[in-house]
C-alpha cells in the first residue's frame, strides 16, 4: 500500500510488511520527534548535530523506539549526508499514531 502523492500521509511506502519512510530530518534542534510535515517529507526533529554521522544515529534510534523494533531492523537507504532521507523499517510492530500511517500491510 503506498499514500497518494499530495495526500496527508504521502511519506510513507509499505513493501509487504516492510515500511520506508521519506524524512526532513531537522538535526540539531532543541526537541526531539515528530514534528509533522515538510512537503510530502516526516519531519523529524532530532537534537544530536550533523556531525560525523551523530544525527543518522540518533535518528535511527528514534525510530527504532518509535516502532518497537531492534537497530537492526532500521537502516538508512539513502541520504547519508542530506537533510533528506529514506528510511527502511522492517517489519514494524508499533505506528505510532501520531504519524497517521495506514496499516494495510502492517503485521504484528
Amino acid at each position: 500500500m503506498t499514500a497518494e502523492k499530495g495526500s496527508p500521509t504521502a511519506f510513507y511506502t509499505w513493501h509487504g510488511a516492510d515500511l520506508i519512510l521519506d524524512c526532513h530530518l531537522q538535526p540539531s534542534a532543541s526537541t526531539i520527534g515528530f514534528a509533522g510535515q515538510h512537503g510530502e517529507r516526516l519531519k523529524v526533529r532530532i537534537s544530536a548535530p550533523p556531525v560525523d554521522g551523530k544525527a543518522n544515529k540518533m535518528l535511527l534510534a528514534f525510530l527504532t523506539e518509535q516502532f518497537g523494533v531492534n537497530k537492526r531492523q532500521v537502516s538508512l537507504l539513502s541520504g547519508q549526508q542530506s537533510r533528506q532521507k529514506r528510511v527502511l523499517i522492517v517489519a514494524p510492530q508499533t505506528l505510532p499514531e501520531s504519524l497517521g500511517i495506514a496499516d494495510g500491510a502492517y503485521i504484528a
